[in-house]
């Protein structure tokens, strides 16, 4: 049977609502429970599921796989929560800041151990590529949010650096979650692989479509206030491809904006945006995402099963790119 997307999401919700916590001290498990409560787009299990349905027809099979990823992926955020001092997430108290600190990082690392141990409930034939996999991935996954703090401190981040970033902080685990996907509904190799291509590409394209809500969102779509890259002066591709594209006098209006420490916050925004409008920064990132999703639609055509079975995917991913928020 091929499932939609929606009734994909409803199942990955369902299930996640009737994980028990049953371990003790309920205090421990309290935040996990909570930040799983949350919400959120759930795109990685919908994709490991999706990416199974391709090849299998019970995409439920390995409901336990999904939630391990969703958790980890959540472990992530919590944690990124605690480093950024962040109030919300999601329209809700972020962890460390309903409970404290040190709850958040315990409470995380339990995340953690959880998603270990859910992607751990597999067949033993495909525990070996499994966990390789997604060790890897949560590897790269640090390694790329280390490079993300470096580059705060850093005014000469160029874009394949900036590139490379974003593929390890968010693509790989896009790709991971099809290729799990596909190693689990029996995939030949090469499939895998390029369903893995795949989810780099989409993930590249879904990272710089934030950096472009993040400007010029609409604020009741988007669910935060847009700007907030512009005033932390994170190295996005727009701030960086405008750095490089700007004259000597937008150069300096960039820099004074960047170097300010007592600033008006909207006059901040107004201010850079402009400069993102008269050096045409909108439209290059816009084709950058297209050069991206255009890329991996040509990799999803390669893999090995009939155009039909993959309409769900294309239909998914389509819709992620898409987006307002």
């Amino acid at each position: 049977m091929l499932y939609n997307a929606d009734d994909i999401l409803n199942k990955v919700n369902e299930a996640l609502e009737a994980l028990s916590y049953d371990r003790q001290p309920a205090s421990l498990y309290e935040p996990v429970k909570y930040v799983l409560s949350m919400g959120g787009k759930r795109i990685r299990p919908v994709l490991m599921l999706l990416g199974y349905n391709l090849f299998k027809e019970e995409p439920t099979d390995i409901m336990p796989q999904a939630l391990g990823l969703e958790t980890y992926h959540n472990y992530t955020l919590l944690h990124d929560d605690l480093m950024d001092n962040a109030d919300i997430r999601r329209g809700h108290m972020t962890v460390h800041k309903r409970w404290n600190d040190n709850t958040a990082i315990l409470s995380g690392d339990s995340m953690l151990v959880l998603a270990y141990q859910r992607m751990l409930q597999c067949d033993a034939d495909y525990l070996p590529q499994i966990m390789a996999l997604f060790t890897e991935t949560a590897l790269e996954i640090g390694e790329g949010q280390q490079y993300d703090m470096d580059f705060e401190t850093r005014t000469d981040v160029t874009e394949d650096e900036y590139i490379e970033m974003i593929r390890l902080k968010t693509s790989v685990l896009l790709a991971c979650a099809l290729k799990i996907g596909a190693i689990l509904g029996d995939a030949a190799p090469q499939d895998a692989t390029l369903l893995y291509r795949f989810g780099e590409q989409i993930g590249l394209a879904f990272q710089l479509q934030d950096d472009l809500l993040d400007v010029y969102g609409d604020t009741k779509v988007f669910g935060k206030a847009i700007g907030g890259d512009i005033l932390s002066n994170k190295k996005t591709y727009m701030l960086i491809n405008a750095m490089n594209r700007a004259d000597d006098s937008q150069r300096r209006e960039l820099m004074k904006w960047i170097e300010a420490t007592d600033f008006d916050r909207a006059e901040k925004i107004a201010a850079v945006t402009q400069i993102y409008d008269e050096i045409g920064i909108r439209q290059l990132c816009e084709e950058k995402i297209r050069f991206y999703f255009d890329c991996g639609k040509q990799l999803l055509e390669q893999v090995g099963v009939d155009s039909d079975r993959k309409r769900e995917l294309r239909l998914y991913t389509a819709d992620m790119m898409n987006r307002q928020y």
